[in-house]
């Protein structure tokens, strides 16, 4: 499994839903910590408006960021989150 793999491949819950790889998660992070900070600078630290600007801009960069994310996500079988989730037993 190369570095690509086990950062792009999405991930099995104990459910057996997908939830977001490695690299969303990671995109998402650096997202928020760069607007936010961008934003605290052009509000001068006023708390309401650094709120709305950060939602304001995060949003579209993170939807356009985890659209091409799952593009790329979508070659890679899936992996399990953490190794306890193959422990789990079925409900009945």
């Amino acid at each position: 499994m190369g570095w690509m793999e086990s950062f792009f491949a999405p991930r099995k819950d104990h459910r057996g839903w997908s939830t977001p790889s490695e690299a969303a998660r990671l995109f998402f992070l650096l997202t928020m910590l760069s607007v936010g900070f961008w934003a605290w600078v052009n509000t001068s630290g006023n708390i309401v408006m650094w709120i709305g600007l950060t939602f304001l801009v995060a949003t579209p960069l993170l939807s356009i960021g985890w659209w091409l994310i799952s593009m790329v996500s979508a070659r890679y079988p899936a992996k399990v989150l953490t190794d306890a989730v193959n422990n789990v037993k079925p409900r009945k």
